[in-house]
């Protein structure tokens, strides 16, 4: 099913990752996003390699493998990618779809213009990133 850009700003304002982006600015992300469908079992992004782009899960699941072994399982407004798109190195994990998966993809291309475009998108994406940090931060504390 082909998504409308109505319906890709909804589902993209589910991703916590864009908590506090502007209705303008979710439009303009739905606008560059594009829908990827993966089967079953289906690499995602491969640990190593350098990302094009990063992933908005937004239906089925998918599990981060790192080593050989399940470090996180993601579902519906999860998010991943984000940081070899980032920082331009090499992914850190795995991302493999449990089951058939759909997800928004953002080019890094496309995301570097919007990031340069709309600086209110850009500190949303860093506060949720500095979120996700802290989060795992007090992951490793326990």
């Amino acid at each position: 099913m082909t998504l409308t850009a109505d319906h890709k700003t909804e589902l993209l304002t589910g991703a916590h990752l864009f908590d506090g982006v502007d209705s303008q600015g979710m439009e303009r992300i739905a606008a560059a996003a594009i829908q990827v469908d993966f089967e079953d079992d289906h690499v995602i992004a491969r640990q190593g390699e350098i990302g094009t782009g990063f992933f908005i899960i937004i239906s089925g699941a998918a599990r981060v493998v790192r080593g050989g072994e399940t470090v996180a399982d993601l579902g519906p407004g999860d998010f991943f990618g984000e940081l070899s798109v980032l920082d331009g190195r090499p992914r850190t994990a795995q991302v493999i779809a449990n089951g058939p998966t759909s997800c928004l993809a953002l080019a890094t291309w496309d995301f570097e213009a919007l990031l340069l475009d709309q600086p209110k998108v850009a500190l949303a994406i860093l506060r949720g990133l500095a979120g996700r940090l802290r989060e795992l931060t007090d992951l490793r504390r326990h």
